[in-house]
């Protein structure tokens, strides 16, 4: 694989699906390895950590209920880099993923990641209509540090009602 290896486990409560890997995290092997990524830290302020993890502890995230994906292998030094083609042929065995796996809730971090795999464009944030794989569907904002359209506190504000629905205590 040329992307990043997938931290996952069957019947999660939740999987966090990233659009694809960046450079650094995958040349690290790590998922959010790069430093202005605020992922990691607005998992523990949202609750779903008690502590904030490091990348190179990524895998310990399965001891909270929690996994790791993304929709395209393909590490990228930005997502825009990808191509809509990248997200069709990922589409099937993504589902297949999800279907294996069968986490109550896949959270696609950013509407492009759930938009290039269904096709289907939302304006909303947070649980949506569709399932996806028998999953709840969840769109959060993208934890990126080029995402400067979000605050650290508005990714917290975003994420912490995910967490409520999960029932998850930290």
């Amino acid at each position: 694989m040329d992307g990043l290896e997938d931290i996952l486990a069957p019947g999660l409560s939740v999987v966090f699906c990233g659009i694809n890997p960046g450079l650094l995290a995958a040349a690290q092997g790590h998922h959010f390895a790069g430093r202005g990524n605020r992922f990691w830290r607005t998992l523990h302020l949202a609750g779903f950590t008690p502590d904030e993890l490091r990348p190179e502890q990524d895998r310990s995230i399965l001891l909270h209920g929690c996994g790791l994906t993304a929709v395209v292998e393909r590490p990228t030094a930005r997502a825009d880099q990808l191509a809509a083609q990248e997200f069709s042929a990922a589409a099937a065995a993504f589902e297949g993923k999800i279907l294996r796996y069968a986490p109550r809730v896949v959270a696609f971090l950013g509407k492009v990641a759930y938009a290039g795999l269904t096709g289907q464009k939302t304006e909303a944030w947070g649980l949506q209509a569709q399932v996806f794989g028998n999953a709840a569907v969840w769109i959060l904002p993208n934890p990126s540090g080029r995402n400067r359209a979000f605050s650290q506190e508005q990714l917290v504000a975003a994420y912490r009602p995910l967490r409520e629905a999960l029932g998850q205590r930290s």
